[in-house]
């Protein structure tokens, strides 16, 4: 949801992630934003000239809708089903498309650590090697994935060999992105 013509007053103090260094930082009641981007249980706004990531949960603050992760244990579907469902849930904040859809994991791969226990290593890349994201999508995709309960541990390991391309995309990404 994209929406840079109407300002937004911030209603109570609430927590924002610095893009792209992903510093937090307090966000003052009373202090105007303006909204870009309302996807994968975030909203990302402008400020004073930076832009910031508002977890779903301080929707209220924005004067939006308080938008609550799922339990994803509830999720019908097997380990890799939720697996991906929980990846699906991950945006860059700079761009309205999952981190799937982007073509950006290069490998999904669980290791047993004990019955009904893993350890998932992923390994993902970037739109750009210089991308400054890298640390806020690494810190959201750990968070999100270690919600599951069969996953104890979760390693991301950033990778620039094959270089990210848009032919990676997903065509439903390219066509959302007006590139089809």
């Amino acid at each position: 949801m994209f929406n840079h013509d109407k300002a937004l007053t911030v209603s109570r103090d609430c927590q924002g992630k610095l893009i792209p260094s992903g510093d937090t930082i307090t966000i003052k009641s009373g202090s105007i934003v303006m909204l870009t981007q309302a996807l994968g249980n975030a909203y990302t706004v402008y400020l004073n000239g930076n832009l910031l990531r508002i977890a779903g949960k301080n929707g209220d603050a924005l004067g939006l809708v308080v938008s609550a992760e799922q339990d994803i244990n509830e999720f019908v579907g097997d380990l890799q089903a939720k697996i991906m469902q929980q990846l699906s849930s991950c945006y860059d904040p700079e761009i309205p498309v999952n981190i799937v859809d982007l073509g950006l994991i290069y490998k999904s791969e669980l290791v047993p650590l004990a019955e009904n226990s893993y350890q998932l290593n992923i390994q993902m890349t970037l739109t750009a090697p210089a991308c400054g994201m890298g640390p806020v999508l690494v810190a959201d995709i750990e968070q999100k994935l270690l919600l599951i309960k069969e996953i104890e541990r979760v390693a991301v390991e950033l990778v620039f060999d094959p270089p990210w391309d848009r032919d990676k995309m997903s065509a439903a990404a390219q066509l959302h992105l007006g590139l089809l």
